[in-house]
């Protein structure tokens, strides 16, 4: 990582204090539960436990045996059970738990007493088809309550789930289900996106014909496509439910047995399924959930992630659920049938909570603010980013445009593999700088080191680390130990590696950079992709910009750039060149582009990240690699004809 200070964005970046209304009324709003929290870390986290139900208390907080952790030792608890049954007691049992919009304007609204009654029926549709405890389980469907359901259903009787993200190709779907020897598989007749129907059976049948583990497939009827329905074999959801009995008794877990498995969607190799336990990962998240969003029982929230991502798990279902919460689903896309969708739902159901990405952001901007501002968001209070680094200007427009400069922003960074946010603000405490995700969650210590593994001086980049084990990590690669400990814990003996780089700034606050190896290496110097990103979308024409390192027989390697405009703007004379001094002015000469392309649109996963691996193949004028997760294709082939 460089060492070298250069002037940049990220000094430039105004601090926004929490207002003296929000922290008056918030959850979390006394500094010292970072000192206590620092002070006895294990104790903080044995303490957060307590807000879940356990059939059986833990006889220990952590077992640490580098690089393996055991939290909540000998505990019992079910993660189904504490986000739906501990609920009926009390009034919740009436309360909103899931509102569903559809993409055509659908709607439904699950009660928490609704969601537990077709979970535990969904529960013994599973054990009617001989799934038992232990037994995987996949789930590949769209944006739907029956998502939730059937995660919710499975992890009732202990059977780990593995959500594929319904965008995913046959061929991505059948490594996951040979990997995890999934006895079950969940899917849809189809999904909507943009007014098309998505074919998901097709794509299971496809996907199936080269996976032998499978018995049953459960069809949830979305579309009313009709579909190829395999006899003895393929089942309907609806006809299913309708013979299974109302109660099914939640399984007792030990704190340490698997829930769930969740494939990163590496673009080579083996899928790399990332193992989360049940106890330490939903103290993790509920904790998390509630002290960051600020969570009140009259909250509308909404997280605008799809399930098959770690997000949807941690912070649709299992997080939120087990606080009680009111979560919106939503399937379809920002800009169906309009530009103005997301503003419209947040109208119509009155949202108080929207946890988006910075893609999403960014693409609003690209807009305009005109969608927005014709619509009523005034029940607004509080916004969210996931996913990657928000640069300033998103952070800024999303603060004036979306928040009217009166909800803070907790900005968050974590990982598959962190299974909880890691850090963030906490709303009502920590002063915001757009474009950095402040400082760690109480109990969580997270450092930027150096190539020794030795902590960097304040206002320095390195590697960014957690230093000590935490409640929701991952416990190993499913079926592959030596992978999990060669990947995550062989830089630096019993420290975890993120994977990326951060900047640790003159306030103690992180700036994470991105992933190490989107690095570009120009003439021995080191220069961050997210930074020249960032500063090119800081110029008022750049809506996106998304960079790689192209091969350079002199420097190495050179920054090529891949840039859209806002709309209405012109690649007019000169403007190449403005924005090549743009960055040059911003970060230094160093990490000028050499190459600027315009483009529409960027090449993105259906998940909103873009694919820079494919700009790299593009701009080194290599055969593409794998598209098949690719929203829209076409743009590759748009930009390879330039």
């Amino acid at each position: 990582m460089r060492e070298d200070k250069r002037e940049g964005i990220v000094e430039e970046s105004k601090v926004f204090k929490p207002g003296a209304e929000f922290k008056a009324r918030a959850l979390v709003r006394e500094e010292k539960v970072y000192e206590e929290a620092a002070r006895d870390r294990i104790g903080f986290w044995g303490q957060a436990a307590e807000r879940l139900d356990w059939f059986k208390p833990w006889d220990k907080v952590l077992e640490w045996d580098p690089p393996f952790a055991q939290w909540y030792v000998g505990g019992k608890l079910n993660a189904s059970y504490n986000c739906l049954d501990r609920h009926l007691t009390s009034w919740r049992r009436n309360k909103a738990a899931i509102i569903f919009e559809g993409e055509y304007g659908d709607s439904r609204v699950l009660t928490y007493q609704d969601l537990y009654r077709e979970v535990n029926q969904f529960a013994n549709v599973l054990k009617s088809l001989g799934v038992n405890k232990g037994d995987r389980v996949t789930i590949y469907l769209p944006m739907i309550p029956e998502a939730a359901i059937a995660m919710l259903a499975c992890a009732r009787i202990g059977a780990p789930h593995s959500v594929v993200f319904g965008g995913f190709s046959a061929e991505a779907l059948r490594d996951r289900l040979i990997d995890a020897k999934a006895k079950v598989l969940i899917t849809s007749d189809g999904s909507f996106r943009r007014g098309s129907v998505v074919p998901l059976k097709e794509n299971a049948d496809s996907a199936l014909a080269g996976s032998d583990s499978v018995e049953h497939v459960v069809v949830v009827q979305r579309t009313g496509t009709e579909v190829n329905m395999k006899e003895g074999r393929d089942l309907w959801y609806h006809e299913q439910m309708q013979k299974a009995a109302l109660e099914c008794q939640a399984e007792e877990m030990d704190a340490e047995d698997m829930l769930f498995i969740l494939y990163t969607s590496g673009t080579t190799g083996k899928p790399k399924g990332v193992v989360h336990t049940t106890g330490g990962y939903m103290v993790g998240v509920s904790t998390t959930h509630e002290w960051i969003f600020d969570l009140k029982e009259e909250d509308v929230y909404w997280c605008t992630a799809d399930v098959g991502w770690i997000t949807g798990h941690s912070y649709i279902v299992y997080g939120p659920l087990a606080n009680g919460a009111t979560v919106l689903m939503y399937e379809g896309t920002p800009d169906y049938p309009a530009k103005d969708r997301f503003w419209e739902i947040i109208e119509k159901y009155r949202v108080t909570i929207l946890y988006t990405a910075p893609t999403a952001i960014r693409t609003f901007m690209k807009w305009g603010p005109s969608y927005p501002e014709s619509h009523d968001l005034s029940s607004l209070r509080l916004l969210g980013s996931v996913g990657e680094p928000i640069n300033p200007e998103a952070w800024m427009w999303y603060y004036k445009h979306i928040g009217q400069e009166r909800c803070p922003i907790v900005d968050t960074w974590w990982q598959t593999e962190t299974g909880m946010i890691m850090m963030t603000p906490l709303p009502a405490l920590t002063a915001l700088k757009p474009g950095s995700c402040t400082v760690p969650f109480p109990g969580v210590k997270v450092e930027v080191v150096d190539h020794d593994g030795r902590p960097v001086a304040k206002g320095s980049d390195g590697y960014l680390v957690v230093r000590e084990p935490w409640p929701a990590m991952l416990r190993t690669v499913y079926g592959d130990q030596n992978r999990y400990v060669n990947t995550y814990w062989s830089n630096w003996p019993g420290i975890y590696f993120t994977g990326d780089g951060a900047r640790w700034d003159e306030d103690g606050y992180f700036w994470v950079l991105g992933r190490v190896d989107d690095v570009i290496n120009v003439s021995g110097h080191r220069i961050g992709t997210a930074e020249v990103e960032s500063a090119l979308v800081d110029h008022p024409s750049v809506a996106e910009a998304a960079c790689i390192g192209k091969s350079h027989e002199v420097k190495g390697q050179a920054v090529a750039a891949f840039v859209t405009l806002k709309e209405g703007v012109d690649v007019g004379n000169g403007l190449m060149d403005e924005l090549k001094a743009h960055v040059a002015k911003k970060i230094g000469a160093l990490a000028r582009p050499d190459d600027i392309f315009f483009t529409p649109e960027l090449p993105k996963t259906r998940s909103g990240k873009i694919m820079r691996r494919l700009l790299r193949d593009i701009a080194e004028g290599r055969a593409l690699g794998d598209t098949t997760t690719l929203a829209d294709a076409s743009v590759v082939q748009a930009l390879r004809d330039k």
